[in-house]
């Protein structure tokens, strides 16, 4: 008998996963909540939404799930990984005390004082005004202001000059887009250089990188626009050689890693570092305890090892026992979204030529969802379309002559994934 895999969330990031597990001969069923069109292709869906801890834990009772494989930000910080533990599930992903690398920016601000990992100075905030004062004395230099919780990857606003950074403030702690994430907000310096995404798979002890990757956060081309949840990306990062990989291994991951066992909050599941690359070097912009979306688009087509293997030998705590293998084929993902998004949005458009595609290129679902007109849109981010070639170039042109070939009302996506 297979294992029974559990996984969470109902994004690209989470059909890439499914997929990939299938995959596996270990593997007897996939189960995700709640997923979307494209994860019912290739495990069932689960009617049960990421907070709610009670009915996942529930559901995982009832199915027999043996596994689960954290991907997404939401169940962790909520004790989802805890929770199941108990229920003696065995888990790849960081319990709620290793979690707060990610849901509390303010705890992984001193985490990396305490630990010597690198990043830019800051100050948090938890009364307005305050924050707003601090502001104001500070007219010439620009700034990110942060909501410290969760939001969905969007909640971090670059800012030219004061007047931009006290209406992030505002958007934060006044307006309240964010929800309670902005009950505490980091003023954080602004840093120059190129960013890159560093993904680890972790076992409490040991890290495994993964293949650099870089993404694309802003609606428009030429990164303008409203921030988004990743509008593309493409692996391997270009600019990262084997001098500025080492570096980061040494002094980002491997001291994280080190420095949560130390504090007694052993971090296992996928580690995932934004940085910046600056001229004085490679500071962090922010820890994702999770896979990336759209990044886990392009990663995992490029893993040539069962995916089921590593991440249930992390789980166990025997990832150093375990040879990962990856493809040295670049791949390229576009992100096609929602006419609008991030913004205002309308839903229900009929989806067309998903099944156009030429062999070997994967089309991820996020936004979807069957009605009885067929494949329609049901999200910001719709569908991202992912092609590997010899050469970044050629994956690059793969991917947008079959984006090409995918149609639904007011469709969006960015012209630029890649072009470097």
């Amino acid at each position: 008998m297979g294992a029974r895999v559990l996984v969470v969330g109902s994004g690209g990031r989470e059909h890439a996963v499914a997929w990939k597990l299938r995959q596996s001969p270990h593997v007897e069923e996939v189960f995700v909540a709640p997923g979307n069109a494209g994860t019912a292709l290739v495990a069932t869906n689960l009617p049960v939404q990421p907070k709610d801890i009670d009915s996942l834990c529930r559901a995982a009772k009832e199915l027999r799930i043996d596994f689960y494989l954290a991907s997404m930000d939401d169940p962790q910080p909520l004790g989802l990984v805890d929770r199941l533990r108990a229920q003696g599930v065995l888990c790849y992903g960081p319990t709620q005390a290793a979690s707060r690398i990610e849901a509390s920016k303010v705890w992984a601000k001193e985490f990396m004082a305490r630990h010597a990992i690198p990043t830019a100075a800051s100050l948090s905030f938890t009364d307005y005004q305050e924050a707003r004062n601090y502001v104001e004395s500070q007219p010439d230099g620009p700034l990110v202001v942060k909501a410290s919780g969760l939001a969905a990857g969007k909640g971090a606003i670059v800012c030219n000059d004061m007047h931009e950074a006290l209406n992030a403030l505002d958007i934060i702690m006044v307006r309240r887009d964010f929800g309670a994430a902005g009950n505490e907000v980091v003023l954080e310096e602004r840093l120059y250089g190129w960013e890159t995404s560093a993904h680890a798979f972790c076992d409490g002890k040991t890290a495994v990188m993964m293949p650099f990757t870089s993404d694309y956060k802003r609606a428009q081309d030429g990164d303008i626009g409203l921030n988004t949840g990743g509008m593309g990306a493409y692996s391997p990062s270009v600019g990262v050689d084997a001098r500025l990989a080492e570096q980061i291994r040494h002094d980002v991951v491997d001291r994280a890693v080190a420095g949560m066992d130390a504090e007694g909050a052993p971090y296992n599941g996928t580690l995932f570092p934004g940085l910046m690359v600056t001229d004085e070097g490679v500071r962090v912009l922010e820890f994702n305890a999770r896979w990336g979306d759209p990044e886990t688009q392009v990663l995992i087509p490029r893993l040539e090892s069962d995916l089921f293997e590593v991440c249930h030998a992390a789980a166990e705590g025997r990832l150093a026992d375990v040879e990962v293998k990856w493809s040295e084929r670049p791949a390229v993902g576009v992100v096609m979204a929602s006419g609008g998004y991030p913004a205002t949005y309308k839903l229900g458009h009929v989806i067309e030529g998903v099944d156009d595609v030429d062999e070997g290129v994967l089309v991820f679902h996020a936004g979807t969802k069957q009605d009885r007109r067929g494949l329609v849109t049901n999200g910001g981010r719709v569908l991202t379309v992912v092609a590997m070639g010899d050469t970044l170039e050629e994956a690059r042109t793969k991917a947008y002559s079959n984006v090409a070939r995918i149609h639904f009302t007011d469709a969006h996506y960015r012209e630029d994934i890649a072009k470097v």
